[in-house]
C-alpha cells in the first residue's frame, strides 16, 4: 500500500476512533440527561404527593376547627337536624318580614312573671341561632320563661314556682349589689315556701340556681359533665340576697346558706347546647307537680345527653308562643 495511503487510511483510522470517541461521549451526555430528567420526574412526583398531603392535612384541620369552638370545645353538628314546624314559620317571617323591613318582634312580660312589668324583644338572629342550635343569649331563656309561666298558671303552680329574670343577674348586668337586690326583690314577695328558678349566665355558658329561700337552700344544676362547682359571683349575689331576705322577715339565719349541686342532670353532648339544657331542666321540673327534682336529679354519676326530640319540644314550644306575637 502506498505510504500515503497508509497516511490516508490512519488518517481515516484516527477519524474514525475520534468519530466513536465522540459518539460515545454524546451516548454518555444522552444517558446523563436522561437520568436528570428521570430524578427530575421524580422529584416532581415526590412534590406532588407532598402537596396532595398538605391539601389533605389542611382539609383534615379545616374539618376539626369545624366540630370545635373558639375555645377548642368539641361542637356538634346539627345542620341535618329537622327544625320544628313552628320554628320554620318563624323563619320565614324572618326572610319575608323581620329582615327586609328591618323590624324586631317586642314582648311585654307581665309583672307576675319576674316581679316588674318589662318589655323585651327578639332579633331575627335570635331566631336564626336558635333554629340552628347555636349559643342563645337571656332574652331567649327569659321568652321560654314567660311559655312556661303559662304552664305554671295552667297548673294552679304559680304560688309554688316563681322565676328570676336570667339578663338582670347573669354577668355584666350590672354591680354584684344590684343583682342581689333584685334576686332579694323576688324572695321577698314569697312565704318562703316557693322556689324561684333562676338561670345564670357567668359567661358563655348557662346554668340553672334553684332558690329555696324558706331552708336556705340553694340547688345548682349545670349541663356541663364532670365535677362542676358554682360560679364564685353566682353564688355571692344570691349568698347577699339571702341575708337580705333574712333581715326582711327578722330572723338571724344561717351563717351560710346551703349549697347543693345535683349532678345527675342530663349532659350536654358538647359547647353549645346549655341554653337549651338549662330551659329543659325547666320544664321538666314544672312538669312534676311534686317538685322532687332534687331526687330526680341528685343521682351520684353523670347522665346521657337529652335525645334531640326534648330539646326540639322546648324548641317547638318557643316557637309557637313568639309566632303568636308576628304581625
Amino acid at each position: 500500500m502506498p505510504y500515503h495511503d497508509v497516511l490516508k487510511s490512519g488518517a481515516l483510522d484516527n477519524q474514525d476512533e475520534e468519530k466513536k470517541e465522540e459518539n460515545k461521549d454524546e451516548q454518555k451526555m444522552g444517558e446523563k440527561k436522561d437520568e436528570g430528567k428521570k430524578e427530575e420526574k421524580k422529584e416532581n412526583k415526590d412534590e406532588g404527593k407532598e402537596e396532595d398531603t398538605n391539601v389533605e392535612e389542611k382539609k383534615e384541620e379545616k374539618q376539626d376547627e369545624e366540630k370545635h369552638d373558639e375555645e377548642g370545645n368539641e361542637v356538634v353538628d346539627y345542620s341535618n337536624v329537622e327544625v320544628p314546624s313552628s320554628l320554620q314559620s318563624l323563619c320565614g317571617y324572618v326572610e319575608t318580614t323581620l329582615k327586609p323591613q328591618g323590624k324586631i318582634m317586642t314582648f311585654n312580660i307581665e309583672k307576675e312573671v319576674f316581679g316588674a312589668d318589662r318589655s323585651t324583644f327578639v332579633l331575627h338572629e335570635d331566631i336564626t341561632q336558635f333554629a340552628g342550635m347555636e349559643e342563645i343569649g337571656a332574652t331567649v331563656v327569659a321568652v321560654y320563661m314567660r311559655c312556661l309561666y303559662d304552664l305554671l298558671r295552667e297548673a294552679n303552680m304559680c304560688s309554688m314556682v316563681g322565676f328570676i329574670d336570667p339578663a338582670q343577674v347573669s354577668a355584666n348586668a350590672g354591680s354584684l349589689t344590684d343583682r342581689s337586690r333584685i334576686v332579694a326583690s323576688r324572695l321577698q314577695k314569697t312565704d318562703g315556701e316557693q322556689i324561684f328558678m333562676m338561670p345564670y349566665n357567668p359567661g358563655r355558658h348557662w346554668v340553672l340556681l334553684i332558690v329555696r329561700a324558706k331552708r336556705e337552700t340553694v340547688y345548682f344544676l349545670d349541663p356541663l359533665p364532670g365535677n362542676r362547682v358554682v360560679d364564685e359571683e353566682g353564688k355571692n349575689i344570691v349568698n347577699s340576697a339571702l341575708k337580705i331576705y333574712n333581715s326582711h322577715i327578722g330572723r338571724p339565719g344561717r351563717k351560710a346558706p346551703i349549697w347543693k349541686t345535683l349532678p345527675g342532670t342530663p349532659k350536654q353532648p358538647s359547647s353549645v347546647e346549655c341554653g337549651y339544657y338549662v330551659m329543659r331542666f325547666m320544664r321538666d321540673i314544672i312538669m312534676d307537680p311534686s317538685l322532687e327534682f332534687e331526687k330526680k336529679f341528685a343521682k351520684g354519676k353523670d347522665q346521657a345527653p337529652y335525645p334531640q326530640a326534648a330539646i326540639d319540644e322546648v324548641r317547638k314550644e318557643w316557637a309557637e308562643f313568639v309566632c303568636l306575637h308576628m304581625d
